[in-house]
């Protein structure tokens, strides 16, 4: 178990990320705020010794999306949608941020999670290969494919 201190330094170092990650999957406020409750409780009651800041980082990002997983796969989640909550937090969104999120957000999953870890996050393709467990080629052709899909749906190369 962590100590109050431990927690807190990776609270205040990585809530931003795990939000945009649960975010990104659940598009959802109210499950966001779950997941991160969860990731981060799992962060205290775990016994793994990090190596250095980009273990611990890789760490949370795993846990992030695995419980983000979980829970659309629960039965509760299966069978109950609440298109009212994602018009309301699109609306909320400048119009400009709305297209882009919408457009990553409707990537398939496997693209979604390299695009977030390659954009927003900065990691290289062997890095997000080793986070997911995924070849490096594999990762470079989930990129490119996700940016034609994004380009089609946000209309040219302007946002690359």
């Amino acid at each position: 178990m962590r100590s109050e201190e431990e927690a807190n330094r990776a609270i205040e170092q990585y809530s931003d990320m795990v939000r945009r990650i649960c975010a990104i999957h659940l598009k959802n406020y109210h499950d966001t705020q779950d997941i991160f409750q969860t990731v981060f409780l799992k962060y205290v009651l775990s016994s793994v010794v990090f190596e250095n800041e980009a273990h611990e980082k890789a760490w949370l990002i795993r846990v992030t999306t695995n419980a983000c997983k979980d829970l659309l796969k629960s039965f509760f989640r299966t069978h109950v949608i609440s298109m009212q909550e994602v018009s309301e937090q699109a609306a909320a969104l400048p119009e400009e941020h709305s297209e882009v999120l919408n457009a990553v957000r409707s990537l398939p999953a496997k693209y979604r999670d390299v695009v977030y870890l390659h954009f927003y996050e900065g990691y290289t393709a062997p890095e997000i290969g080793k986070i997911l467990g995924k070849n490096a080629n594999t990762v470079y052709t989930h990129l490119t494919r996700s940016k034609k899909i994004l380009r089609e749906k946000l209309g040219g190369d302007g946002y690359e």
